[in-house]
């Protein structure tokens, strides 16, 4: 049965805003230096009357989502913004009520449906990916969540329960989650802080020697720095995944460069995340990496945390190289690979031990993988797409109610600040990190939290 706190989405518009970097991030051996965010606002009404607009943005991160050696950055960024045109209208014309939840269930298949159709009528010389799909809907996903929980005067994480959704997991997940809602794998409230994981990209200088041409705009420049002024003690370092000489040289500049740092501030706990970016040819690859990083820095391979998605995002097409070894030495977490339960079912089989959620991907598929993934008893991290402003806000909220998420990947500051400052006025403890720590509690607010 309906329920009064139902809601139908009577607007939706969108609107770009374009920054540029700081200094380049290098994505899957492409650097890049500037982003281009889709801004969301939707208008929806309860079935009792009671309406709201809200607001979802998200980066288009086209390098990530739609990588290709056959079109440029331009034409995949411009399919990108013709395809919010066609969700925007599909988003617009969805005649259902219900929760968010049940609205996205609805609308998702006509997403992808809309990026197939327009993939053939732009002729593309490649595919719109269903990842990218995903990464464009978000901002409309997210909008309708904001509008849901401002409309009932709720933060979004106190409406996932019985009393707000009309079916329960297994309508999404399947018959072993019957009876199951998803208030029972997220917090209603969230982590009063939670660490940050600070990105050392593989173009980012580790030390002052490494600095050709010093930016001097005030903000750290070398590791130390940042660990100094951040007072970090989560680092995650991306890897080339081509080179297994430069790879191991990287983590363990890393380790000299954090082990001086964090002993003259008197640290003796600290952790590090790697990321191959999918990039490396084989397990056997990542395994001798690890190998070598153990035999001349064992400290240092104690402190690695997880392994973010070492190999090709295609999994169907890489059945043969599995990661049941991998895992038996760190959580090995899918990130582009991820992109439905099946996805996420497959990449059990092949011995993948965690799963990284994004808000990039959407509220509602990141809260229903972060359910399906706890039931597997699965590694769960939340991942950045160099978030800034309310994208930011979505992403550190996911990761402040999504039980087991140990840190916060927040890469804005270092890589796009311009598009943080009006923000960080009003969430300084989300934007400004001075113990190594965001402060997570204050996203209590409705909807998102983030109030344009």
């Amino acid at each position: 049965m309906a329920k009064a706190t139902d809601i139908r989405i009577e607007e939706v518009t969108h609107s770009y805003e374009d920054h540029h970097y700081r200094t380049p991030i290098k994505f899957g051996g492409v650097a890049l230096d500037r982003a281009t965010l889709i801004n969301v606002r939707c208008r929806v009404r309860t079935q009792d009357g009671k309406s709201a607009t809200g607001f979802g943005s998200m980066p288009l991160g086209n390098v990530w989502s739609f990588p290709s050696k056959a079109l440029s950055y331009d034409v995949t960024l411009a399919a990108m913004k013709a395809l919010a045109e066609r969700l925007a209208a599909i988003t617009s014309a969805c005649k259902e009520s219900g929760h968010p939840l049940e609205l996205n269930h609805v609308l998702e298949p006509l997403y992808v449906k809309a990026a197939k159709e327009l993939t053939k009528q732009l002729q593309l010389a490649e595919a719109i990916p269903i990842l990218c799909t995903l990464v464009v809907a978000s901002a409309f996903d997210a909008a309708v969540h904001d509008a849901y929980g401002k409309a009932l005067g709720l933060n979004c994480y106190r409406t996932y329960g019985p009393e707000f959704v009309n079916h329960d997991l297994s309508h999404y997940l399947g018959s072993e989650f019957k009876g199951e809602y998803l208030d029972r794998y997220i917090r209603s409230e969230p982590k009063p802080r939670m660490p940050l994981y600070h990105l050392v990209g593989a173009l980012d200088p580790i030390e002052s020697a490494d600095v050709a041409r010093p930016i001097d705009d005030g903000l750290p420049e070398t590791l130390p720095e940042w660990i100094e002024v951040n007072g970090l003690t989560h680092i995650k370092i991306k890897l080339n995944g081509d080179n297994a000489d430069w790879d191991v040289d990287r983590v363990l500049r890393v380790e000299r460069a954090s082990a001086a740092t964090q002993a003259r501030r008197g640290v003796t706990e600290w952790f590090y995340s790697l990321d191959f970016n999918e990039k490396c040819p084989n397990v056997s690859y990542l395994l001798e990496v690890l190998a070598r990083v153990k035999e001349q820095a064992p400290a240092g391979f104690q402190r690695i945390q997880y392994i973010e998605q070492p190999t090709a995002r295609d999994l169907k097409a890489n059945r043969a190289n599995p990661m049941h070894e991998a895992s038996r030495l760190r959580p090995v977490v899918i990130d582009e690979s991820l992109i439905d339960q099946e996805s996420l079912i497959l990449a059990r089989e092949m011995g993948y031990t965690g799963a990284a959620l994004k808000a990039c991907k959407g509220q509602s598929q990141s809260l229903l993988m972060a359910a399906a993934a706890q039931k597997a008893n699965m590694f769960l991290c939340v991942q950045d797409l160099t978030c800034p402003g309310a994208s930011l806000i979505h992403s550190a909220g996911l990761a402040a109610h999504v039980p087991g998420v140990a840190a916060i990947e927040a890469n804005s500051r270092q890589y796009v600040p311009v598009a943080n400052q009006e923000w960080a006025q009003r969430f300084p403890g989300v934007f400004r990190i001075i113990d190594g720590t965001m402060e997570t509690g204050l996203l209590t607010g409705p909807g998102l939290g983030a109030v344009p």
